[in-house]
């Protein structure tokens, strides 16, 4: 028998998954966040660099800062409250 892959991809092939006709585009990496804006975790499956964890996906959290070319990304789960660390283009303002 093969061991069961324990990756951080595992078990998403549908989930990170792109359409066939969508483009990469350079301004996805080029986006701008200021501390405090209202943000959604999208993940990006062409580009696994600062990629968070799957289960985070569709869930709204506040920028706190910027770390280098990621941001840091307060995320309140029940009653926890955690901070993800995700490159813009994973990212999409809140509308």
């Amino acid at each position: 028998m093969v061991k069961a892959s324990k990756g951080f991809r595992r078990s998403t092939r549908s989930k990170l998954k792109k359409k066939v006709r969508q483009k990469f585009k350079v301004t996805e990496y080029m986006k701008e966040f200021k501390s405090k804006d209202k943000v959604v975790i999208k993940i990006d499956p062409s580009s696994q660099r600062g990629m968070p964890f799957p289960k985070f996906k569709g869930k709204v959290g506040e920028v706190k800062e910027k770390r280098g070319k990621a941001y840091v990304i307060k995320i309140r789960i029940g009653k926890k409250v955690k901070e993800i660390i995700s490159r813009p283009e994973h990212l999409v303002l809140k509308k």
